[in-house]
């Protein structure tokens, strides 16, 4: 190979390299959205669509909203925090980590006793049902001081008058999600889950509400990160808000609340 001929088919590599760069795919922005575990299965819909329409990929960072909140603190990279606690969001928004102008209560929820799929209803106010329900098995529940799907549980629990029967019979998890799984997977007959959890898992079955009044009204906050790319998150915060989003949240038992 001579000199000239090395030299063209180098220039021509650098050349389909910068065209690679330059790509629509290769110059999308990538957004990063830290949200909590139980919005999982609505984002990860919601956001193809948003790729679909922008080009932008969306990078989805699911978890427990404590963990999440903990690696933002941190400065994890993170465009976008979905979380489903309003006390974690005013941890962060107290040390400067959100746009504070961005927050709005995005969603709510509510609390379901799940169990095996077709599993008969259970009249969670009568203690003693509850307890045989149970039986030898745990109750599957997120981490209930540190979790916001835990701490709902609790709560209810204790205005139900449950709370002795199951303190010392809890099978507990880093978020909901995981706590879904137990029943799912036959290790614990009852749960207790967000009803979005619920819907999302056809290996269980709804045994009984929660009643709403057992416990803080259920908030997802959601708020750029300004150390992040904001212009972008404001973008795809409006997104979330459109009916293309609404259905998708709907369908999977959120309710979409009112942008301020």
């Amino acid at each position: 190979m001579t000199m000239g001929t090395a030299l063209h088919k180098l220039a021509g590599l650098a050349f389909g390299a910068i065209a690679a760069l330059c790509a629509p795919q290769a110059l999308a922005e990538r957004l990063t959205v830290f949200a909590a575990a139980s919005t999982g299965t609505a984002l990860t819909e919601i956001a193809a669509q948003w790729e679909a329409q922008t080009g932008h990929q969306v990078a989805l960072s699911l978890a427990g909203t404590s963990v999440l909140a903990r690696q933002i603190e941190r400065g994890a990279p993170a465009d976008v925090f979905l979380a489903a606690s309003p006390e974690w969001m005013d941890h962060l928004d107290a040390q400067g980590h959100i746009v504070s102008e961005t927050r709005r209560d995005l969603l709510g929820n509510a609390l379901v006793v799940v169990g095996p799929a077709g599993a008969a209803a259970l009249d969670p106010v009568a203690p003693g049902a509850f307890a045989a329900r149970l039986g030898n098995g745990k109750l599957a529940v997120a981490l209930v001081d540190a979790v916001p799907g835990g701490i709902y549980a609790k709560a209810a629990l204790e205005t139900l008058g449950l709370w002795d029967i199951a303190a010392q019979r809890l099978a507990q998890s880093d978020n909901a999600r995981a706590a879904l799984a137990l029943v799912a997977l036959g290790a614990a007959p009852l749960g207790i889950v967000y009803l979005s959890d619920a819907r999302a898992e056809p290996r269980v079955s709804v045994v009984a509400p929660i009643p709403p009044d057992t416990h803080a009204p259920i908030r997802y906050p959601v708020a750029a990160i300004s150390a992040g790319q904001v212009a972008k998150a404001r973008a795809f915060l409006a997104y979330l808000h459109s009916a293309e989003a609404r259905a998708v949240f709907e369908y999977q038992g959120f309710v979409l609340l009112e942008a301020d």
